[in-house]
């Protein structure tokens, strides 16, 4: 007789109270991670408070110190795992994205640009300040610049030591202050130290001499004003702006200055028309920009002819690029041929290019006497002087830059159409072209669909193709601002930067145009895309 016994179940082991719980490996790194992390949010902001403080930017200051709190509540608790990872991309996508495209719209409503870059208050002392004289007895004093901000971009302080009597006063552009003996350290009749104040090297001061020199302290007599990098004068000033009445007087002829509207800005001008400066300010016109865009006759001519022909440039880019390799994908997709990899990978080399290298290089094959094009064609055509022909060259070139990308993508949807839809339609008799056009085609288009549109709105911007190739010329010898091959966003461009001088408000205007057209294009071929959703 054989004795038998009931299996038991092994007890499991009790847990050591007293041994350490093992902590993986990984979690180590990510709190480290984390700290570190945390650090540079934390340091960064405080890096930067003072001197937003010194420029008194509350909005950013309170905009850096929500980011540091939000990194903080999403990082520091548990339990907040959505959190971690929505927190990064919103914050990204507001700053590439949100912020750049509110402060386009808010700069369109200015006159922002070159002569309005300053406001108002800064322009009117800087018009005083340029009318101060140095007369032969005027009080000379031993200067320190000093800043609580920027070393190089200010605000900037000036310590005063008066030559004569040794007395010390802070002086800004709001005014001068007496300075007690023991507040600051002063050596060799210069103030060295200054509590809360970072004392600028000469180096510095010389860096930041197109500011400093702008500093008028105003005083009764008329303001100082620096002398060099260690000295600073009292003159006298002509000027006298009453903030009541808003004029400015010149006390010596008694004439009276007004501000006055000439086109988007406003100077100072006296009752016979004459400017006490030709500096103006940065000042709210609302929406006169769009309105310019729209009812300049000119403006308005310029702006059409170069949305149709930035239609027509997006469109036959797309277009070209596709089908071009749609052919060769369809042609590399056959098992039939032999050394497809080859023939693939010859074709990717236009995209394994850098693009502005390929423009240059395509800028120089279209040279009218040098080029290549004409040295092997036998041709004499004039590629950058004629309208039709540059537009020629600017589609040819980017037909060449831009077919490997459709290549890639088309031979990608291709492969994945299933060869038994194909199959059962030869054996329904159709032919290859019926089979590519009925079947092949559609779930295709299924696919690149939403590529299309996407290249269509890079191309609709495409910015390096036409300045790096034709710089929009040919330009019409009356109008040197819009050239016959510029897109809108190279015709902003040339607005807002141009020889003229740059128009950074009005370009703001174009840009949300721009945008908004941009929008409402891409908007309308998303929503005609649907229709191919019926397909599947």
């Amino acid at each position: 007789m054989v004795a038998t016994t009931t299996p038991t179940r092994p007890t499991p082991a009790e847990p050591d109270q007293h041994r350490p719980a093992n902590r993986p490996a990984g979690t180590t790194t990510a709190v480290l991670a984390k700290v570190i992390g945390l650090g540079l949010v934390l340091g960064l902001a405080g890096t930067i408070t003072p001197t937003l403080l010194g420029q008194e930017r509350w909005a950013f200051l309170a905009i850096v110190w929500i980011i540091a709190a939000l990194a903080l509540f999403a990082y520091l608790g548990k339990g907040r795992l959505p959190a971690k990872y929505i927190l990064p991309g919103t914050l990204l996508l507001f700053l590439f994205v949100v912020y750049p495209v509110v402060m386009t719209a808010k700069a369109s409503t200015t006159n922002f640009g070159d002569g309005t870059r300053q406001s108002k208050p800064e322009t009117i002392t800087q018009i005083i300040a340029s009318s101060v004289t140095q007369t032969p007895d005027a009080p000379r004093y031993t200067m320190t610049v000093a800043t609580q901000a920027s070393v190089t971009d200010g605000p900037f302080t000036l310590f005063l030591v008066n030559q004569k009597d040794n007395s010390i006063s802070r002086g800004t552009s709001e005014g001068l202050d007496t300075v007690a003996a023991g507040d600051v350290t002063v050596t060799d009749n210069a103030v060295t130290s200054a509590p809360g104040y970072t004392i600028l090297t000469p180096q510095q001061v010389n860096a930041a001499n197109a500011k400093i020199k702008e500093i008028a302290v105003p005083t009764e007599k008329g303001a100082i004003r620096p002398l060099g990098i260690r000295q600073a004068f009292e003159g006298i000033t002509t000027l006298k702006y009453d903030e009541a009445t808003d004029t400015i007087t010149d006390t010596q002829t008694g004439v009276t200055y007004t501000p006055v509207t000439s086109g988007d800005r406003e100077y100072f001008t006296s009752a016979d028309g004459k400017r006490v400066s030709d500096q103006s300010w940065l000042a709210t016109v609302g929406a006169d920009n769009y309105q310019r865009a729209l009812t300049d006759s000119r403006i308005r001519a310029d702006f059409i002819r170069i949305f149709i022909w930035t239609v027509a440039f997006a469109t036959l880019s797309v277009g070209t690029c596709f089908l071009l390799g749609l052919v060769l994908a369809t042609v590399l997709n056959d098992d039939r041929l032999k050394g497809q990899r080859i023939y693939r990978s010859v074709l990717l080399l236009p995209y394994a290019i850098p693009g502005f290298i390929s423009l240059l290089v395509w800028s120089g094959f279209f040279n009218k006497d040098f080029g290549l094009i004409n040295s092997l064609t036998g041709l004499d055509i004039g590629w950058f002087t004629s309208v039709g022909w540059a537009r020629t060259a600017v589609i040819v070139t980017n037909l060449w830059m831009g077919f490997p990308y459709m290549f890639l993508v088309c031979t990608g949807a291709l492969q994945a159409i299933p060869a038994d839809l194909k199959e059962a339609a030869a054996i329904d008799g159709a032919s290859g072209f019926t089979q590519f056009r009925k079947i092949t085609f559609p779930l295709l288009l299924v696919t690149v669909a939403p590529l299309l549109v996407s290249s269509f709105a890079f191309n609709f911007n495409n910015f390096n193709a036409v300045q790096l190739l034709t710089e929009g010329a040919p330009f019409a010898p009356d109008n040197p601002t819009a050239g016959g091959t510029d897109i809108l966003i190279s015709y902003t461009i040339r607005l807002a930067f141009g020889a003229g001088g740059a128009q950074l408000g009005f370009a703001s205007a174009i840009s949300v145009l721009l945008f908004v057209l941009t929008g409402v294009i891409a908007a309308i071929q998303f929503r005609a895309t649907r229709t191919l959703e019926d397909v599947n």
